[in-house]
């Protein structure tokens, strides 16, 4: 690619929807971008590269705030990559807290699934659970598991 190109082209290109390339644009992630005299925007190859620098971030799960000072930092010859590091150890940090919150949270479940009969019967401890009539974690189940099927 070396004319500009149309926003489709642009997101084919670059892996996105049209509909997130005007999103960037509006967040401010991308530069200035070139508007035909019928308002038509262009994207020119470092705005797909932009664009693809984006859309791997957020397969990342880097938030728009940390997308924007990582392509400040990209496009900054003086930066130091320290503070590329820094952003991603934060992200990394917090990608940890978030799978032992979710992994506390499955437990909780599995629990909660296991003390379950899963019959014809109303009573249900998860219902009770989520309706709050546990004060605390549940208590592990002490009664058989009901057979596959069941």
């Amino acid at each position: 690619m070396s004319a500009p190109v149309q926003i489709g082209e642009a997101a084919r290109l670059a892996g996105v929807s049209a509909k997130m390339v005007r999103h960037y644009e509006s967040l401010g992630l991308l530069g200035g971008v070139q508007r035909t005299d019928s308002g038509y925007r262009l994207y020119a190859q470092a705005d797909v590269h932009r664009l693809r620098f984006i859309r791997r971030s957020r397969e990342l799960g880097f938030s728009m705030t940390e997308i924007a000072e990582l392509l400040s930092l990209w496009g900054n010859q003086e930066r130091t990559s320290a503070s590329v590091k820094r952003i991603a150890q934060q992200h990394v940090d917090d990608l940890s807290r978030r799978i032992a919150a979710m992994q506390a949270m499955q437990r909780s479940l599995q629990q909660l699934l296991q003390c379950c009969s899963g019959d014809e019967r109303p009573e249900c401890p998860i219902l009770d659970d989520l309706a709050g009539l546990h004060e605390a974690e549940p208590q592990p189940c002490t009664k058989p598991c009901p057979p596959a099927g069941h």
